[in-house]
């Protein structure tokens, strides 16, 4: 790289945080969410054609971005919660994801003619919680604890079985995987992820027990967040679920047994403005690389796969999620999940970041390609432009809103603006 070079990235990086900082202050005094108004930015950049050229990979945000994101949020869940809240966040994370991925797949399938296989690809892309866009959106909003951590941590998971599922996608579509074996590969790719997650996690906090260095236990963490995602890659795992359970062994067990508590409180401070870094960008980016001429072509399709989401979303929480509850409670005496939480698990099913990577990811051979992408971005925006911004309203219309986020009680860090 010339020195030229050098010095126009820094100059582009100091703008967009000139930009970033803007922005968050407009937003304070207008209320409208910052992320949905980076988005806005963003879109607003591409729509100008400037003349200089941002080019948005997909390794840029599942490398770069995404693995920092999720590690700050899996370390920074609480524990207590995370334990009680994880039947249900399984359900949702797991067959919730493939519930949502099938009806996109046979909606688009009957309703526009898609084949099933391209069609499957665009469930798959968009099956997910975005982890990005619900933390920001929860962290916001101040639900009750227990509340706060399902939305949270089913985001987290069923983001790394939402990638997983893709790549079996593409590859079943290619005709090189059958189903079954894409079943099996998916549960061993899934399996295998959490077992080096967890030995990343306990190896990473016994090196920072033997340490009384901040500085070099901070640096350990961003060890744990990316190393971890690299590793795991690189044995053909899923980089998300290692990094996400490396994020929880490391703030539970590593707690306990690797950071002292002066550490810790420098830990929160970095990863707080970390996380509040990566996701400006995320979102500002997501603006900038979903083309508006490509939504406009594809908005009968775009139409019919919102309607999906939606659908596939109420049969994971209404039916699976509240039955399921229902069930245990019959089962067990313990109080079913409210209807009232349920109502924001639904409306808490944004897609973001993950979604517009995994289809800039697509194979530039791929079969439809451009409409494909269109469909997912046209998707995303309408969850965040419309969900993003009425999530408050669902809320207090639910009878769910908890303690204000950073207050006791409400068990998250304080939020971003």
């Amino acid at each position: 790289m010339s020195d030229t070079s050098i010095v126009q990235a820094v100059e582009a990086f100091v703008a967009l945080l000139v930009v970033l900082a803007f922005v968050a202050l407009v937003t304070r005094r207008v209320g409208l969410p910052y992320t949905v108004a980076l988005v806005l930015v963003g879109a607003a950049i591409s729509a100008a054609n400037p003349p200089v050229h941002l080019a948005v990979s997909p390794e840029l945000v599942l490398v770069v971005l995404l693995p920092g994101l999720v590690f700050e949020a899996a370390y920074s869940l609480d524990q207590r919660e995370l334990l009680r809240a994880l039947p249900a966040v399984l359900l949702l994370a797991m067959p919730g994801v493939l519930i949502v991925a099938a009806l996109v797949a046979v909606v688009l399938h009957l309703a526009t003619g898609m084949a099933l296989g391209a069609a499957f690809v665009v469930g798959a892309m968009v099956s997910a919680t975005d982890p990005v866009a619900v933390t920001s959106s929860i962290r916001r909003l101040g639900a009750p604890a227990r509340l706060a951590t399902v939305v949270e941590a089913e985001s987290l998971f069923n983001d790394g079985t939402g990638i997983v599922a893709f790549t079996i996608a593409i590859a079943a579509t290619v005709g090189s995987l059958d189903p079954a074996q894409g079943a099996l590969e998916f549960v061993g790719v899934s399996a295998a992820s959490v077992v080096l997650g967890v030995v990343c996690g306990v190896v990473v906090s016994r090196f920072a027990a033997a340490f009384d260095d901040h500085l070099v236990e901070l640096t350990l963490t961003l060890v744990a967040a990316y190393g971890t995602y690299l590793v795991a890659v690189q044995l053909g795992l899923s980089g998300i679920i290692a990094t996400v359970v490396a994020g929880i062994v490391l703030g539970s067990y590593g707690r306990r047994h690797g950071l002292s508590e002066h550490v810790q409180e420098a830990i929160d401070v970095v990863w707080e403005f970390l996380a509040f870094l990566l996701t400006a960008l995320v979102f500002l980016l997501i603006g900038v690389s979903i083309p508006v001429t490509r939504l406009v072509d594809a908005l009968d399709p775009i139409a019919w796969g919102v309607a999906a989401v939606l659908l596939g979303r109420a049969v994971a929480v209404y039916v699976l999620l509240g039955g399921a509850s229902r069930l245990a409670e019959r089962a067990t005496g313990r109080s079913a999940l409210p209807l009232g939480w349920l109502h924001v698990i639904f409306w808490a099913g944004l897609r973001g970041a993950v979604a517009v990577a995994l289809a800039l990811s697509l194979p530039e051979r791929f079969p439809d390609r451009e409409l494909l992408q269109g469909i997912t971005f046209g998707i995303v925006l309408f969850t965040l432009l419309v969900q993003a911004t009425s999530a408050d309203l669902v809320v207090r219309w639910s009878g769910a809103r908890g303690p204000a986020a950073g207050e006791p009680g409400a068990g998250r860090l304080p939020s971003a603006p």
